[in-house]
């Protein structure tokens, strides 16, 4: 399964470490961390999948597959700028959003626009005519939103009428 990680390009100590264990819980399930490939949380994410054995692919914004982080197994480069989220989302079974800013937020709608889990830590909330959507589902810890992405994306891919 490729579970995907979005948030911050830079990150404080803190969130640093929330990438970090998510990437490294991540791997320890025995899927594939899928980001953005730069840095901040991607980074962050993709070294701790990384240095609990896992693979990492890193979908990039430019032209050139060096500019990935030293984390990234397998750089893809685009050439879309941020218009590649579209692209990171579609590669996974779920997404994780940790924090973040506009690009997070961006990831989070195409993945609800795609059918794809969303499964927010400390990242944004949806409301539409005063009522939160359940789309994102909201967790607490970084073991919680990897537990609670694979089954979703499970699910989703059990259910007929996924992607449509």
């Amino acid at each position: 399964m490729n579970i995907g990680v979005s948030g911050p390009h830079s990150c404080n100590d803190e969130e640093r470490e929330l990438g970090f264990r998510v990437g490294a819980a991540i791997a320890g399930a025995g899927h594939i961390l899928v980001c953005g490939g730069m840095g901040g949380m991607m980074e962050a994410a993709a070294e701790g999948a990384r240095k609990s054995g896992g693979t990492t692919v890193g979908i990039l914004p430019g032209d050139r597959r060096e500019d990935a982080n030293r984390f990234i197994d397998v750089a893809l480069p685009t050439g879309l700028g941020p218009f590649r989220n579209a692209l990171v989302v579609q590669a996974c079974d779920a997404v994780i959003a940790i924090r973040g800013g506009y690009g997070t937020l961006s990831e989070i709608a195409f993945a609800l626009r795609l059918g794809v889990p969303v499964v927010g830590l400390n990242t944004w909330a949806a409301t539409q005519d005063g009522k939160t959507d359940p789309g994102i589902h909201v967790v607490s810890s970084p073991e919680e939103a990897v537990d609670t992405a694979i089954r979703l994306a499970r699910r989703s891919a059990d259910s007929p009428s996924h992607n449509d």
